[in-house]
This record gives structure tokens, C-alpha cells and sequence, in this order.
């Protein structure tokens, strides 16, 4: 019983990795050419937190409860979005490192008296 949950567990989080389009944008975002984009795309944050408000304001109204579902998984996206940024300038900051660092390294030193 554990191994067919394993098992579904795994498929469904290569199937939410491949087609959800946050889940797209934030691979994209974890690029080394993405990562200038992460604190830009914390205000996708907005948005999402914004049609969750909506949609439990409209459950308040008398509309269905299943949309508790969709907020829910607005919620998740938008503390998603949150936490890329930090997480972004960090990996910038290790990055522009590493890369300082190997430039420095492959430049030859010239250490006579005349320049």
C-alpha cells in the first residue's frame, strides 16, 4: 500500500512539474539566466492572493464550497512566488561569486618591477 502511494506521489508531481505553468515559470526562474528575474516575479504574488480573496468572499456569498480548492491553490502559488525572490538573490549573489572569482583566478599576475 506505501509503494503504490510512493509510486502515485512521484507521477503526479512529474506531471505537476511538467504542465502547471507556475511550476514552468519558476524552473525557468531557477535558471542561471532566470534569476535576475526572481524578485520581479514575487509581485505575481499579488494577483494570485487577489482571486483568492475573491473566491472565499464569494463562498461567504453562498457560492460553492469547492472553491476553497481553487483558493487553496492560489494561496500555495502565491507563497511560491514569495519565497523564489529570496532564494533568487542568493543564488545571483553565489553566482556573480563564483564568477569574480574564476575570473580573477584565470588572469595572470604580473609580479615584476616594470608592470
Amino acid at each position: 500500500m506505501f509503494r503504490i502511494i510512493w509510486v502515485i506521489s512521484i507521477h503526479l508531481r512529474n506531471f505537476m512539474r511538467r504542465f502547471m505553468p507556475t511550476n514552468i515559470l519558476l524552473d525557468a526562474i531557477r535558471t542561471r539566466r532566470g534569476l535576475k528575474w526572481g524578485v520581479p516575479a514575487m509581485l505575481l504574488a499579488i494577483p494570485y492572493l487577489f482571486v483568492a480573496s475573491i473566491c472565499t468572499a464569494l463562498i461567504d456569498g453562498g457560492a460553492s464550497r469547492w472553491l476553497y480548492v481553487v483558493a487553496l491553490v492560489c494561496i500555495w502559488n502565491a507563497l511560491k512566488f514569495l519565497v523564489i525572490g529570496p532564494i533568487c538573490v542568493g543564488l545571483l549573489l553565489q553566482t556573480r561569486v563564483a564568477d569574480y572569482r574564476d575570473s580573477h583566478r584565470s588572469q595572470p599576475h604580473n609580479t615584476s618591477a616594470w608592470g
